[in-house]
């Protein structure tokens, strides 16, 4: 039986609470993906951070199971995510490049027909989003998907030299650590100038909240073999 929105909003919220958080994205799987798409949306702006994190990651849960189902409504969904972008939605679109970095690290497809688009916010010469909150969560899309699948981000390495020298402290960090899995030669020596950066930034991963410095993720980045 289909429950009202606010029923499952409540049920969800609980579910994003519990300390098991990989038997609650079980439990969020159970609820049919077209019912449980807009509460998941609602808790994007949660001012509990690792709610709104935990949204993002059950988001994409939910979108890779409804794809494998039928991937024309796993791709209403990411038109949604981009919609969100667009100036003329008339929104801020918190949350939506998170997820759609979410969704493709966890489904092949969706990440072949849309990476280049999540890509495309990063550059100047395209869609290039100016607002540093939506920035950051690109970055972060950026490196979850590198993370996964970094054959995808080759060559787009030069895309995160901008951010590197920001005097944004997150931008700063969240591109070192997208920069990882990538192939650095071409931004080493941006990456070199923040080997004595100590500042620390929020980065999520794998349901957790961790504080690394700049210094450590730059490091990484310049360690990692291509």
């Amino acid at each position: 039986m289909k429950q009202t929105f606010r029923k499952l909003k409540q049920k969800i919220q609980v579910l994003l609470r519990q300390d098991n958080f990989k038997q609650a994205i079980d439990e969020i799987l159970q609820i049919p993906g077209e019912q449980a798409i807009n509460p998941l949306f609602s808790f994007f702006y949660s001012k509990e951070e690792l709610i709104r994190w935990r949204a993002i990651t059950a988001m994409g849960a939910v979108v890779e199971q409804m794809a494998d189902l039928n991937l024309e409504s796993a791709r209403i969904v990411m038109r949604r995510l981009m919609w969100n972008l667009n100036d003329e939605s008339g929104g801020i679109g918190w949350g939506s490049p998170e997820a759609m970095g979410e969704i493709m690290a966890r489904h092949d497809q969706l990440a072949k027909e849309y990476h280049r688009i999540l890509i495309s916010y990063m550059d100047e010469k395209l869609n290039y989003l100016e607002y540093e909150p939506l920035q950051r969560g690109v970055l972060w899309a950026v490196g979850r998907l590198a993370h996964a699948r970094p054959e995808l981000l080759s060559g787009y390495a030069h895309l995160l030299v901008p951010y590197l020298s920001s005097p944004d402290a997150g931008l700063r960090g969240l591109a070192a650590w997208a920069a990882i899995p990538m192939d650095t030669k071409t931004i080493t020596p941006h990456l070199n100038q923040l080997l004595s950066d100590d500042t620390t930034i929020t980065l999520f991963l794998t349901d957790t909240l961790t504080t690394p410095t700049i210094s450590q993720l730059s490091s990484r980045a310049l360690s990692h073999k291509s």
